[in-house]
Order: C-alpha cells, then structure tokens, then sequence
C-alpha cells in the first residue's frame, strides 16, 4: 500500500502488489521471537487491514475477503492471533460517517450489514476441528455431527498499479472471472455424506455489488437495506448430491 493516512478519501491510495504483505512480517517477527532471549512468548498481531485509510473502497469490496483469508491462512502457525482493524464503521478518525459503503475499515458498516470480509473471515476462528490440509488458499473443518465443511478461495491481486488510485479502481463493480476447477480430495470419510456446492462469490450474497446496483444512494430505505442484508436477502441454497464412505472426491467451479 502507498500512499498517506488520507482520512476523507482525497489524496487516493494505491494496493501494494506484495503478496506476502501482513503475513510475511508476522514470519520474520516470529523468526526474531524465536532467537531472542525468550522464544516461546507468544505473537498476536493487531490493527492491520487491507489499506490504511478509512476512505478506501478496497474495505467493501469482496477483493478485501480474499485478502484477509490469505493472511489468515499463511500466517500460521507463526502467530496464535490476528486482530483486524476493525469491527465497525462507528469508530473513523474523521467522525461518525452516515454513508452506508464509504470504503470504512469496519466488518460491519452503519447500517449494520455484514461485508463479505466478516461472513469469510469468521470461519477460521469458528472452526472447530480443523482437518490436514496443506493447501494455502482453503480452510477446511469438520463439526460434532461429522459434517465436513470446506472454504476455498483465490487472492489475485488484479489492481492494474499505480497508474490508478483505490479510490476509482474499487469503486466499481469488479465481477469475479472464472478460474479453474477446484477438486477437494477427503479420505477416511466414516460414512455416507451429501454433497452440496454454495456458491461465494459475485453476484452471490455480495452487498457491495448489490449497492452498486442500486446506484450508490447516499442514503438507503428499509426494502433497500433488506436487499442486501444477509438476515433478509435471499441466500440460494446448496446443491445436494449423496457419495459413499471411504475417500471422496469432489470437483466444482471457482469464480
């Protein structure tokens, strides 16, 4: 990221094409942990974000959630935690904002609708039993019952540089592009499992879109909220298939 603090969005910011921005500090402070006088002390890193600055368009858009699953997933087991700045759009250096998607760093923006940063990044710290997986980019958990539940996604970083500013780049729609097939490998499954496919990505259960759609109103009515609001928008539900015991393997579309 470069740029300065630019607190009311006027000098623009531009996303640092480091892939191991966040994470790759995370590993060489542990590094530096580790041959200090006291290598077992624990490591909690806190405040980071996608862009410093709480007039970046980067915060709303599914682009971020990517992100922040990225350094999630690659920063263990380095660290024991990773405290995102910051929960709600209700705390900003300049004062209360009164805009519903104004590119705050909150999970959750005035009008209470939860971005699709807080609806994947929750996963990691929920799971209950994490399974063996050494793939980078994908989570995968199981839960009391045996389900199995798995959360797959792609960090490209698809900013042209710094011939454009964050403050035009994301503040569009970015529809997501296809990419290739995601096979998901299980082995020793007990029993038999259905299978279902929910899809994650845009247009799917994505407010920032939805608002676009909706013409960026600088202020939103009660069925507007609702359209986007994952208490009342409508969600599409999976796509079940039944497979037997024993090692299962599943293939689906990434976009």
């Amino acid at each position: 990221m470069s740029g300065y603090l630019d607190e009311n969005g006027n000098a623009g910011t531009v996303f640092s094409p480091d892939r191991s921005s966040i994470y790759g500090d995370v590993i060489r402070v542990r590094q530096q942990i580790a041959g200090s006088a006291k290598p077992d002390l624990e490591l909690h890193f806190t405040e980071w974000s996608a862009s410093y600055t709480p007039a970046d368009p980067i915060h709303d858009s599914y682009h971020s959630a990517a992100f922040i699953l990225d350094k999630l997933k690659n920063s263990v087991p380095s660290r024991q935690s990773m405290s995102y700045w910051v929960f709600t759009d209700i705390f900003e250096e300049a004062g209360p904002r009164w805009t519903p998607f104004h590119g705050g760093f909150g999970l959750i923006n005035t009008r209470t609708s939860t971005s699709r940063v807080l609806r994947v990044s929750v996963f990691e710290p929920a799971r209950p039993d994490g399974m063996k997986n050494s793939d980078p980019a994908s989570w995968i958990c199981t839960d009391a019952t045996g389900g199995i539940q798995a959360l797959v996604w792609d960090f490209t970083i698809t900013h042209p540089g710094t011939n454009v500013i964050n403050q035009v780049y994301y503040k569009r729609d970015l529809p997501s592009l296809p990419k290739n097939k995601v096979t998901l490998n299980l082995t020793n499954v007990p029993r038999q499992i259905r299978v279902g496919n929910l899809p994650g990505w845009l247009p799917v259960n994505e407010p920032y879109a939805t608002y676009l759609d909706l013409g960026s109103p600088a202020q939103l009515t009660k069925a507007q909220v609702a359209k986007y609001d994952p208490r009342t928008a409508a969600h599409p539900s999976p796509d079940p298939s039944s497979r037997s015991a024993g090692m299962e393997k599943f293939n689906s579309d990434l976009t």
